[in-house]
């Protein structure tokens, strides 16, 4: 196993490094290197940018618009992005639904999905998790009976992120009562401007609204909208998902973060406390190592081999890293991180007070809202238990 980058690769790393650089609006490198509140305009903004590169659907092939990247190309182009301070590519078109359409979707759904995934004209919402159904997902109730040549679906679900911008949802439904409870699953795509779909914004403890509560009131759901077969969705649901926590590791965001968190140190005078060092030495371990997991997985894809048994792995060690860097982030302004004002926050003002830094505005916020990372994508005491049953036997 060569973990080293060819010469090849090290040429398109520089060639994605040169475009993104000169292609990103440098007020958007300054919000996302500041942590600093990005709206829909931001990060649709610079969907549509890459969309036009062709580079938003980067993890497609060819046949379906992709630049058809192999899996190293597609990190260094994740890790470039992320180091150059652009928004994150918001996942649920082009990294999640997408592959799913192409693999299980008709022709005819490929036609007229997949371009306004490609471009970012069209915003995806997910639809899976519910009050009653997280990781636990199989418990979902939201049903959708077929009535002719349409389903109406009723039912709920929640911590819908960014639901409140999706122009389309991909939903799974409860198309049948039995047999086992994954079994009776469905894969729909559906209109979210369809009448009786009803958007609630839920504030969190960071005083954003990145998360929703979705109502579904007789929705009818043209059949044509249904992705395969009916009553298999959960199969469809397990190939999306292994997409997702893949992601979900984010290690190239958690390298730019650990730069932040130097910066920080040094600005707040921690820098030179050894015992301070020793914790952002520790964290800094911990992400290499996550590296190095990370393109093991890339390694083995090169090869040709299964890899996506360890994607609980990477989830587990990639959210608690998160969680880690955000609350030595909050270390290292000590009291001045703790006044914690949204209109502060958004206006990049920390106070009227000595010590008070732009920098430190948003570090409360960041802390609470990346409580959410060892539970989003299967919590991972649920992860623990997967890779026990799959790595371990």
């Amino acid at each position: 196993m060569d973990l080293a980058f060819t010469p090849e690769e090290q040429a398109f790393r520089a060639e994605v490094r040169e475009w993104v650089r000169s292609h990103l609006p440098p007020e958007l490198a300054h919000k996302v290197h500041n942590a600093l509140r990005l709206t829909r305009d931001d990060m649709q903004g610079w969907a549509k940018i890459l969309g036009k590169k062709g580079w938003l659907a980067y993890g497609w092939p060819k046949q379906f618009g992709g630049p058809g990247w192999n899996a190293v190309q597609k990190h260094l182009f994740e890790e470039e992005c992320a180091l150059a301070g652009a928004p994150r590519i918001i996942p649920f078109g082009p990294v999640m639904v997408a592959p799913v359409i192409m693999a299980f979707g008709s022709p005819e759904q490929q036609k007229r999905f997949l371009p306004g995934i490609a471009s970012g004209e069209v915003w995806w919402s997910q639809g899976y998790s519910e009050p009653g159904a997280g990781s636990d997902l199989a418990s979902l109730k939201t049903r959708a009976e077929r009535v002719g040549d349409k389903y109406i679906v009723n039912g709920q679900k929640t911590w819908t992120t960014l639901g409140q911008y999706g122009d389309w949802m991909f939903n799974l439904v409860r198309t049948s009562t039995e047999g086992k409870p994954q079994t009776g699953i469905s894969f729909l795509l559906l209109d979210m401007k369809s009448p009786g779909v009803t958007v609630r914004p839920i504030k969190l403890l960071d005083g954003e609204c990145e998360v929703n509560e979705v109502f579904f009131d007789n929705v009818e759901v043209p059949a044509d909208q249904l992705i395969g077969e009916e009553n298999k969705g959960w199969t469809y649901a397990k190939h999306l998902l292994s997409h997702e926590r893949t992601n979900i590791a984010d290690v190239n965001r958690s390298k730019r973060e650990l730069e932040r968190l130097k910066r920080i140190a040094k600005a707040e005078g921690v820098w030179d406390d050894l015992r301070f060092r020793d914790q952002i030495a520790l964290l800094e371990v911990d992400i290499v190592a996550l590296e190095m997991l990370v393109l093991r997985v890339l390694s083995a894809e090169k090869s040709g081999k299964n890899s996506l048994d360890i994607a609980g792995l990477l989830k587990i060690k990639g959210s608690e890293i998160q969680q880690r860097y955000s609350e030595l982030m909050m270390l290292a302004a000590g009291p001045f991180s703790l006044p914690f004002i949204e209109e502060a926050m958004e206006a990049g003002w920390q106070g009227d007070f000595p010590g008070g830094a732009v920098a430190n505005a948003p570090l409360a916020s960041s802390y609470f809202n990346l409580r959410k990372t060892t539970i989003y994508g299967g919590s991972n005491e649920v992860q623990r238990n997967i890779v026990a049953q799959t790595v371990l036997g």
